[in-house]
């Protein structure tokens, strides 16, 4: 998976970007077939200061793009946070894909077993 790593007022240090490779290496465990994962990170000086970082990911897979965003007070948090969410959107999406072929599945089974009486 290729990656493009944006920041808007933050300071890239390689412990962050350690961090934000570490996560999307789980992404990548869950869908081999993503294409590239745009990852911006934010700090927004004019917000009260519970919620500062902002933290946003584009998934490029086949079919529409995956996004999420988070808003935290701990960069950290937020990539967590948001690589979380695009987890749960891969899983909904595999199920999704799991319950359509085994429809289709059953739905052949029946008409065999239909056949055969």
């Amino acid at each position: 998976m290729k990656l493009i790593l944006s920041t808007h007022n933050v300071t890239l240090t390689k412990a962050i970007e350690d961090h934000v490779l570490d996560r999307l290496q789980k992404l990548d465990h869950f869908d081999q077939r993503a294409v590239d994962a745009r990852v911006t990170l934010e700090h927004d000086h004019t917000r009260v200061p519970t919620k500062q970082f902002s933290c946003s990911i584009r998934l490029a897979v086949r079919g529409p793009d995956l996004f999420a965003e988070d808003v935290e007070s701990d960069l950290y948090a937020a990539i967590d946070r948001v690589t979380k969410k695009i987890e749960q959107q891969i899983r909904k999406r595999h199920n999704k894909w799991k319950a359509r072929k085994h429809k289709v599945a059953a739905r052949t089974k029946r008409r065999r077993q239909e056949t055969a009486l």
